[in-house]
């Protein structure tokens, strides 16, 4: 279904033409403002320290650390790059698990005694970056992301192992092939074991020199499907209070082992029901009307119902947690709600809906939670497909308080300074600008590393490159 590229709409009476076809509201400035007045290079006080300004990047996954889970040269090149960015809060910068068989792939960072000195290098180096473009780094704060992919965990490739789940679900069941691979529902004994592995990598986090960890409650994996155990029994499902326990032992394991580290949440504020489709077919939901596993969802799986998610915002703020991240839905059931693109990577499905739909949905969701808990630091998601026009609309949405950080994912790999361009009044350099060719999701999919193929020149001369067109080829064709 064809949809008018963003680039089209290269006019803000363009742009505005089309989300007042859609009935959508948008903030939207016409013109930057640069300087030290402008809403994107102000400060934001957390835990007495001043983050430097309203730019984040986002945690991804690289699929190019070693197999021990150790950093190789492309994670470190790439941790760089976010340290010349010039975005003054690295929110994880990498997906990190926290044991091997909670990994999402063979190739994903782990942190244990072994990796510390690894990851400590790799925080070092971005940090030793950043002061050589920068002159400072008493600004910039620098996270970790702490996570279990639960069902979606692959530490071998090609599912060889029983799927790790939180409760068994008619459609990601399949997603997952448990038939073939078996599964094994975790229990509350087995919950509260991992519960000390997430303690214990923050002690590690810690030594390592990050200023805070994220305790990733994202996109279908460990901690987010606990939030939609409407129907498991015993400590960690049923009520709100069970589905938040995970949440709650963890923080309070951190604030009693830990000295100074801080503790962040980036969280899938809603979640629709799964849809499928090849990557020709327009995506179709799975649900039949009737989906009662969606946190942040209504009864169908298909609508926004954010009663809960305020809920767990309010816990946040109880815990005295102030860094939020948001995000929604799952790129493995629902990419289109988690990552609006105008292609889709080679496993997924046309959008059924203008991407821009997707972007506002995200935005205005950020901004209701915003209002309930204004002391909170919120960070903003779902901005690369807006490509020449994320500048303008993440400086209107920090403007209006919609949201206190804009935050980069795809758009950091193909164009790793945009925030530092911004920054100084500089026109964005077009051909850096992610569009959304999501060949950055097929590459890992297919088993290769994750980086902008399209763009980025040193990947562009990479093998790897070749084997990704032939590979999107042959799933054309077929």
């Amino acid at each position: 279904m064809p949809y008018p590229k963003i680039s089209s709409l290269n006019t803000s009476k363009k742009l505005a033409a089309r989300l007042a076809a859609l009935n959508l509201e948008l903030p939207l400035d016409a013109e930057m403002v640069a300087g030290d007045s402008a809403p994107l290079a102000q400060t934001l006080d957390w835990q007495n320290k001043l983050i430097g300004n309203r730019f984040a990047i986002l945690p991804m996954e690289g699929w190019d650390g070693t197999l021990a889970g150790q950093p190789s040269e492309l994670t470190i090149r790439r941790w760089r790059r976010f340290g010349e960015s010039g975005a003054k809060l690295i929110w994880g910068g990498e997906a990190v698990a926290v044991r091997g068989e909670g990994r999402a792939n063979p190739h994903q960072l782990l942190i244990n005694d072994a990796n510390l000195t690894a990851l400590e290098g790799l925080r070092d180096e971005l940090e030793k970056t950043h002061m050589r473009r920068f002159g400072c780094v008493d600004d910039l704060l620098v996270g970790l992301q702490l996570t279990h992919s639960g069902r979606f965990s692959n530490p071998d490739f090609n599912r060889q192992r029983a799927a790790p789940l939180v409760y068994r679900h008619p459609h990601l069941d399949a997603l997952v092939n448990v038939q073939k691979t078996g599964f094994h529902v975790l229990t509350d004994s087995e919950i509260y074991y991992l519960i000390d592995d997430f303690i214990q990598a923050a002690v590690l986090a810690e030594k390592a020199g990050f200023g805070f960890v994220d305790i990733k409650h994202c996109h279908g994996y460990f901690g987010h499907e606990l939030l939609s155990a409407y129907d498991r029994p015993g400590d960690f499902g049923g009520s709100f209070e069970n589905r938040t326990r995970f949440l709650r032992e963890i923080v309070k394991g951190i604030q009693n082992t830990t000295h100074e580290i801080g503790i962040g949440v980036r969280l899938s504020v809603f979640d629709f029901c799964p849809f499928m489709g090849n990557s020709h077919e327009v995506g179709v939901p799975q649900a039949d009307g009737d989906y009662p596993f969606g946190f942040g969802a209504d009864a169908t799986g298909s609508q926004v119902d954010l009663t809960e998610p305020l809920q767990f915002i309010d816990l946040l703020s109880d815990l005295g947690i102030r860094l939020v991240c948001t995000t929604a839905g799952s790129p493995y059931y629902c990419p289109h709600i988690q990552r609006p693109a105008q292609y889709p990577p080679s496993d997924g499905y046309q959008a059924p809906e203008d991407p821009l739909v997707g972007v506002t949905r995200q935005i205005n969701a950020t901004s209701v939670l915003k209002q309930r808990c204004p002391d909170l630091i919120f960070v903003g998601s779902g901005y690369s497909y807006l490509q020449e026009w994320l500048p303008h609309v993440g400086q209107a949405a920090v403007r209006a308080n919609h949201v206190d950080a804009i935050g980069l994912g795809r758009m950091a790999l193909a164009y790793h300074d945009l925030p530092a361009d911004v920054l100084a009044g500089k026109p964005l350099r077009r051909r850096n600008i992610c569009r959304t060719f999501s060949d950055c999701t097929t590459a890992p999919r297919q088993g290769l590393v994750s980086g902008c193929f399209p763009l980025d020149p040193l990947y562009k001369k990479m093998p790897e490159r070749k084997q990704l067109i032939d590979l999107k080829r042959g799933i054309k064709k077929s």
